[in-house]
């Protein structure tokens, strides 16, 4: 490393020191202007012709104000004509400017200031100084951020303040945190969130927008100039990939994947849910919540769903909460307990701070207000150390971690349309009146709208026929069904009456399937847990399971195709109305019948038997479990 160091007369020597020989030295951020000192004109004694002159003798002047013998300046300490130097120089910038005693910025743009008013504040050159091209280059970011001391000085060489007495200015300028101002680890914060801090600065050369973040991402790269800003982005990109996921790439990398998780295809609006999500979880790498609250079928799992899809890439791993995997292999013998602690260490480990945990569908919160022993406490299956993003949906509003959003209504008709014609298949349909009058009857549900679409995207009934039937259907409801008394329920249960007297007549094997769906969570049934063998059961149930092969044809007809499949389970208060007596064709003890045959499994997936329904009253697990015994 080459310094300057200034002699009694005012001259300017340079000297050169191993890595581990620097002495103390002060360093300078600028903006280059026309006719720098460069390390040629030093060598050939013709600096002092030059404009740039008079910052050299103001960084050898400041430091020995601050008691400093050398200093370093990037255009004049480094030979540029040497291709290796210059590539060593810039992989080390971040480095040089961490270690220096003193980092001076000036800023020829910057005011001398004016006399403090009475007030103790100083418009003039404050206003100046949040305005200066300083904040809008490239290379000042790290200049910014890596030294601990950091002076700034106006056009006149006089000092404005420093990182720390100018703190708030710099972060509402700069939009960067001020724990990264203060010494923070890099690494605390996400990769999105360290590449934000770049959206409003430029570089002369393209591919400088990625060569001046290498220190800010602790990483190397080879210089290509001439190879694009794009190229040369994606190199930083893989890079940070590598160093993100350590030594062994499988350290904390969870492939992500939304297999077996109902997914529309479009995703129609939010995007102000979505900026509010993205705004709280992106920070300095401690714990940030989410709750989305709303009404059953308003979108809350799409919506988690739609945020991991659009921001995958600033996580190392998207997961599930372990407490709702479904457990697709009827012999498995796994303690879910087990499974449950395992992922809560893992999500611990110190350097592990860039995943996001999803808790969907947390509907039966415990509460202070609430006795029911069935609820569920979540905080016993958040990881102990109190790190990175979560998001957690549910339809109480009562629950209290982190930001809580209520998620509504669409609010436009036009997007209700959309998520219609979608789902439907009939997008060149987007002027119909009818099925715009479906879309305003279906008033902004999601779940509504898009049972509505799936059923005319397997029949070929027009959108004036599907409101006929669904304006008979709320007119049968409200008079046998008075207990449905919201708007929203009565909406929820129309369209699924719709599409269950559809199927019905099609498959009744799907119809009872979907009938016992109502009992369970839509993925809480599969093929092998009906086939349990027992001659005592129902016909319907033993036809269903007679081969994979009817058991998959009416598992296809009972919910819509993927991509556009949405929720089986129905909201409580419809579900209520769905399941009448006869819709399992035996009593309490086919349920317990069907338990007890896996019980060795099914002790171990509690979540399966806090969703099964027994009708007309409350399910009581002890209870239950003492049938099982039994």
């Amino acid at each position: 490393m080459r310094l300057l160091q200034c002699d009694n007369d005012g001259d300017f020597s340079l000297t050169e020191f191993a890595e581990n020989d620097i002495p103390k030295y002060a360093i300078i951020s600028h903006r280059w202007g026309v006719e720098e000192v460069t390390f040629r004109d030093l060598i050939d004694g013709t600096s002092k012709i030059k404009a740039g002159y008079g910052k050299i003798q103001f960084c050898g002047e400041q430091p020995r104000r601050d008691g400093l013998h050398y200093f370093w300046v990037d255009t004049c300490c480094i030979d540029k004509s040497n291709a290796v130097e210059y590539q060593y120089a810039i992989n080390s910038m971040f480095r040089w400017y961490r270690d220096a005693t003193k980092c001076y910025v000036y800023l020829p743009d910057v005011s001398r200031p004016r006399s403090v008013l009475a007030d103790n504040t100083n418009e003039s050159w404050e206003s100046s100084f949040r305005n200066s091209e300083w904040f809008r280059r490239g290379w000042t970011l790290q200049e910014l951020i890596a030294p601990a001391s950091v002076d700034f000085f106006c056009k006149d060489k006089e000092l404005l303040g420093n990182k720390v007495s100018l703190e708030r200015h710099i972060c509402e300028v700069t939009g960067i945190p001020a724990r990264a101002l203060r010494g923070s680890r890099l690494s605390d914060f996400t990769v999105a969130e360290r590449f934000s801090w770049t959206e409003c600065r430029e570089t002369t050369y393209a591919e400088d927008k990625a060569y001046s973040l290498l220190g800010i991402f602790d990483v190397y790269l080879p210089l290509i100039y001439g190879e694009g800003k794009d190229r040369a982005l994606a190199r930083l990109r893989e890079e940070i990939d590598k160093a993100s996921r350590g030594s062994n790439p499988e350290d904390f990398s969870v492939t992500f994947s939304l297999y077996d998780i109902p997914e529309v295809e479009h995703f129609v609006a939010r995007e102000d849910e979505l900026s509010k999500i993205h705004q709280t979880l992106k920070g300095d790498g401690s714990r940030r919540a989410v709750v989305l609250h709303g009404l059953g079928g308003i979108g809350k799992t799409q919506l988690s769903i739609a945020y991991a899809k659009r921001h995958k890439d600033n996580y190392s791993a998207i997961l599930e909460h372990p407490s709702a995997i479904r457990v697709s292999n009827p012999e498995a013998n796994q303690n879910l307990d087990e499974v449950v602690e395992s992922v809560q260490s893992w999500l611990s480990l110190p350097n592990n701070t860039r995943w996001l945990m999803i808790y969907d569908n947390y509907d039966n919160p415990k509460l202070p207000s609430k006795s029911d022993p069935t609820a569920v406490d979540i905080r016993k299956f958040l990881p102990e150390s109190y790190q990175r993003s979560i998001i957690i949906t549910t339809r109480s509003a009562e629950v209290r971690i982190g930001r809580s959003i209520q998620i509504q209504k669409l609010g436009n008709m036009r997007d209700g349309l959309e998520i219609l014609l979608n789902v439907s298949r009939r997008e060149e349909l987007v002027m119909d009146p009818d099925a715009m009058k479906l879309a305003e009857e279906l008033d902004g549900l999601p779940l509504a709208l898009a049972t509505a679409g799936a059923y005319l995207d397997q029949t070929a009934r027009s959108f004036s026929d599907y409101l006929r039937l669904y304006q008979e259907s709320w007119a049968r409801l409200k008079e046998t069904s008075p207990e449905l008394s919201s708007y929203e329920d009565r909406t929820l249960y129309s369209t699924w009456q719709i599409s269950f007297d559809n199927i019905k007549p099609r498959n009744p094997l799907s119809a009872n399937l979907l009938r016992l769906w109502a009992y369970f969570d839509n993925q809480d049934l599969w093929f092998e847990l009906l086939r349990h063998g027992d001659s005592d059961d129902p016909e319907w149930l033993r036809e269903l399971t007679k081969d994979e092969l009817s058991f998959d044809s009416a598992v296809r007809l009972g919910q819509p195709p993927r991509p556009n499949r949405c929720h089986v389970h129905v909201c409580p208060k419809v579900r209520r109305r769905c399941v009448a007596p006869e819709a399992v064709p035996r009593d309490q003890e086919f349920e317990i019948s069907l338990i007890s045959t896996h019980k060795p499994m099914l002790r171990q997936i509690p979540h399966v038997l806090e969703k099964i329904l027994v009708p007309f009253r409350p399910i009581n697990l002890s209870d239950l479990d003492a049938a099982v015994e039994r």
